[in-house]
This record gives structure tokens, sequence and C-alpha cells, in this order.
């Protein structure tokens, strides 16, 4: 049990939708920090990882059918460096937030979670959305610019910064988010 959860948002994709191909290079920049903060997430007892990411629209999925859609899809090697690891914590959403009709607060509320890390894609929509659901639920949020990515630079970083000022977010390096 922790007070802190790493939580990667939605990155199992199959980069076969409208804006892959905006998004996929920008997941390419933040493939390496985004590693270095899961492995460290992994190695620590007393840190959660948790994995949030989309059913697209797919009730019946479990989450190995999600993995393996990815690892079948347009870039594998997006997916491949960052894959859940046997035993971590995984839920679906249906939505943008990683709040929003899933288990995720009451899961957080059971860890004892106090500050919620957000990484993953894509910066001013999911991670936005499940920033604003995170601070109303009063969890200490901290978002590394440098492990989310974003469709539309402009935006993203618009998203950071109202992250930033709107909702106290910490916007740090991912190296910095566990020290």
């Amino acid at each position: 049990m922790s007070d802190t959860a790493v939580v990667i948002v939605d990155m199992l994709n199959t980069y076969e939708h409208e804006d892959a191909e905006l998004l996929a290079p920008n997941v390419e920049k933040i493939i390496d920090p985004l590693v270095k903060l899961i492995g460290e997430a992994r190695d620590r007892e007393d840190v959660d990882l948790i994995y949030v990411n989309d059913n697209y629209g797919d009730f019946t999925a479990q989450f190995s059918d999600i993995v393996a859609d990815a690892l079948d899809g347009k870039r594998p090697d997006l997916v491949r460096p960052i894959l859940p690891y046997d035993g971590c914590r995984l839920l679906t959403k249906v939505r943008h937030s990683v709040f929003y009709a899933t288990a995720l607060d009451y899961l957080l509320g059971r860890l004892g979670t106090k500050r919620v890390i957000l990484a993953g894609q894509v910066t001013e929509q999911c991670i936005l959305y499940s920033a604003l659901d995170a601070y109303v639920r009063h969890f200490e949020l901290v978002v590394p610019s440098d492990a989310v990515a974003h469709i539309d630079a402009e935006l993203g970083n618009a998203a950071l910064e109202m992250m930033r000022r709107n909702m106290s977010a910490d916007v740090i390096p991912a190296v910095e988010c566990l020290r």
C-alpha cells in the first residue's frame, strides 16, 4: 500500500484511428521517459502502478484482448516497451477520463492513494480530463511533461498549463516524479 500511484493512460493503442498519424510521432518522443517511469514505479514497493486503457467500444474485451490488438496494430514498436507486467493492476475505461465509469476511484481509496501521477496519451484529451477528475477528488496531481503525448502541440501545451495553473498539478520531467 502506498500513497502514490502512477497511472498509465491509453498507451495500448492500435494507432489505426483518425489522429494516429499526428499522435504517433509524439508518442515516440515519450517512450524513453515513460519506460523509465514505469520501471521505477514497478521496482518500488511504495508506488502503485495502474494501467487504465480505453476499451475502444468493445465491452466484451478483456485487457489481454486490448494488449493483443495493440501489438497487432500499426505501431507495435510504441506498445512493446510499455507493456504491463504480470500481476499489474489493469482497468478499462469507456471515455476520456480514467475515472469515468471505472473502479479507479474505489481502487485508489483502498490503496490509500493521495498522489496521482498521470502519464500516457493524449495530453489535451484523456490526460486533461483525468487530471480534472483527480483534482476534484482532492488528489495531489503530477503530470510528467515528457511522458505525455499530444496530437496538437498548441493544445497540448495549453492543457499542461491548465493543469498546472487550474488544478495545482506539478508539471515536471518524468525523472523527478518519484523523487
